[in-house]
């Protein structure tokens, strides 16, 4: 397999996995026009895609996804709280209910949903296999069970670091989003993220792809210095760290 971060953070996000000749897309919150691109520059085609898989239904996942399925003829897969929450697709067709633990087999890959906690109606993440194991962690509140389960079986993690906690509490946000972005249905920050692989993660753990950084409440230094002060205290745990920011034009092998 191999993955790249089409998009990542809150101006949209777009996770593209590939298997042999077929991929799959996790999210779609750009345009067409951009993923088409931003596949172009890594080499590859959005004829590839067999599916697209969506998180939740907020617009900074779910943007491109009616131009993009209806012009490829890609199926989309979502849960009912997510169906019933955004617009998707004009083309009914293409747009399949999932439930959480539901595994689809596409693309000679297995994608599993699993629940999140986040603010969002029924939202999931993915756990993508083929001999290892992707999971694609951003938009989470706390360690869930779910979470630490997904962390803990990864080969290659892509994992939420939004925020540097002080940065978040004297920064420019109205009280009532800061208290929303550090609650149990909001976003890891850099401490979280870091803590939840040190915990948790197995010693297989290759990469982790530091995921959905805040542009006005994080930096990326900050969140690389956050993560790697305490993956020192795991002498067994040596992973390959990369951010993930607005783009990408990198294709990670798994």
């Amino acid at each position: 397999m191999k993955i790249a971060a089409l998009a990542s953070g809150s101006s949209g996000n777009c996770f593209y996995v590939r298997n042999k000749d077929s991929s799959v897309l996790v999210d779609a919150g750009i345009s067409c026009k951009r993923i088409v691109e931003r596949l172009s520059l890594l080499g590859e085609n959005a004829n590839s895609i067999k599916g697209i898989f969506v998180t939740h239904e907020h617009t900074d996942h779910t943007k491109g996804v009616d131009v993009l399925a209806r012009k490829f003829h890609i199926p989309v897969f979502a849960t009912k709280g997510t169906i019933d929450n955004s617009f998707l697709c004009s083309d009914e067709d293409l747009i399949n209910e999932i439930k959480n633990d539901d595994i689809i087999k596409l693309a000679g890959l297995e994608i599993e949903a699993f629940s999140k906690p986040h603010d969002a109606s029924d939202p999931v993440s993915f756990a993508i296999r083929n001999g290892k194991m992707i999971s694609i962690l951003t938009d989470v509140g706390h360690a869930s069970k779910n979470v630490i389960n997904a962390v803990r079986d990864s080969d290659f993690l892509v994992l939420e670091s939004n925020h540097d906690l002080k940065m978040l509490r004297e920064g420019p946000y109205p009280y009532f989003v800061k208290r929303r972005i550090e609650s149990d249905i909001g976003h890891f920050s850099n401490l979280h993220s870091g803590l939840c692989v040190l915990e948790h993660a197995n010693s297989k753990l290759d990469n982790v792809m530091l995921a959905h950084l805040s542009e006005i409440n994080n930096t990326p230094l900050l969140a690389l210095n956050t993560f790697n002060s305490l993956m020192k205290e795991r002498l067994d745990l040596k992973p390959e760290i990369s951010l993930s920011l607005r783009s990408s034009t990198e294709l990670f092998n798994v």
